[in-house]
């Protein structure tokens, strides 16, 4: 691109949460904007997400308390982007708002953290495992039962991603699961004492992906932010994302989606989804579906596949409401 073609610079204004992981992604995106040759600045905010620690997500409005705050200064006009964990953000954006950008995408796994033991199987007797996410909890519950470790309690588990730890370092958990993505962004890979594969618990839909949100009608951002999009990574969520909203998607359905590019065949996707059972009655359904996928919409319509796919083994969206 010729230097007449550039964006011209713009003054940006990035709405961030103020927890440690929050701001280490607004600074990471406010210095490759920089580089581009924008002026940028940080808006840091508390949300309502960040406030409410003694309930899980699930009961209190789901993962949208933590960017309520930060669309609202969108709305006023006192940020222009906002930064987002994309499995934070709502499947479906309010009227008037869209996902610019989403960005390469992190270690899309969870992580297993622990200095009691190396894994599930060698957990102690009667040991407590802690998670925030019901996802996470239908995966560790199955996983736990195939091993006869019935004796392993899962509890919630709150908080910012350095409070989860601190809560750990106390002796209130055992091990605690976290996403990969936060630990790496944050220098602290080395509290990680394993992986767990796809296949061993299958990711969020998003999880380790970045997004950026903006108001509609910003095309000076749309532009400005366009050589930060990372269109495989954003394929690759767009159908995972899609499972999720054809699902009903919200903090109280355990749901995993996760999709990976076929490296032998070019433009080829392949997407796995798991839907679990909240009340651990029925086992976890899971369902695969690939197709060739080169634009956003052909990636959502692999994720109405699958998701179809779920509803037609049993997999039953959560009532309206919660």
């Amino acid at each position: 691109m010729s230097s007449s073609t550039l964006p011209a610079p713009l003054s940006i204004t990035i709405a961030t949460r103020e927890s440690r992981l929050a701001l280490w992604q607004a600074e990471h995106v406010k210095a490759l904007l920089e580089q581009q040759g924008h002026r940028v600045g940080l808006l840091g905010m508390t949300t309502k997400g960040d406030q409410i620690l003694d309930r899980s997500l699930s009961k209190v409005g789901g993962k949208g308390l933590f960017v309520k705050e930060l669309e609202v200064a969108l709305e006023e006009g006192r940020a222009d982007i906002a930064v987002h964990s994309l499995k934070d953000v709502p499947m479906d954006l309010p009227a008037g708002f869209e996902l610019a950008c989403v960005m390469e995408r992190e270690d899309p796994r969870d992580a297993w953290v622990s200095a009691h033991a190396a894994g599930l199987a060698e957990l102690p007797l009667g040991a407590v495992v802690g998670t925030s996410s019901l996802r996470r909890l239908v995966l560790l519950r199955e996983s736990l039962n195939r091993l006869g470790r019935q004796d392993v309690r899962i509890e919630p588990l709150r908080g910012n991603l350095d409070t989860r730890l601190r809560k750990l370092d106390e002796g209130q958990y055992h091990a605690i699961v976290l996403a990969a993505a936060g630990l790496k962004r944050l220098g602290l890979g080395g509290r990680i004492r394993a992986l767990f594969e796809p296949e061993q618990s299958l990711p969020a839909a998003g999880q380790g992906a970045l997004g950026i949100e903006i108001r509609a009608g910003r095309p000076e951002l749309v532009a400005a932010l366009a050589p930060l999009v990372h269109m495989p990574t954003w394929l690759r969520v767009a159908a995972e994302r899609t499972v999720s909203r054809a699902m009903g998607g919200s903090c109280s359905m355990p749901l995993a989606a996760y999709a990976q590019w076929r490296s032998e065949q070019p433009d080829m996707l392949a997407i796995e989804a798991a839907w679990g059972d909240p009340d651990g009655r029925n086992p976890v359904l899971r369902q695969q579906r690939q197709g060739c996928v080169r634009s956003l919409a052909q990636a959502e319509a692999l994720g109405e596949e699958v998701a179809t796919a779920l509803k037609a083994a049993g997999a039953v969206a959560p009532p309206a409401g919660d």
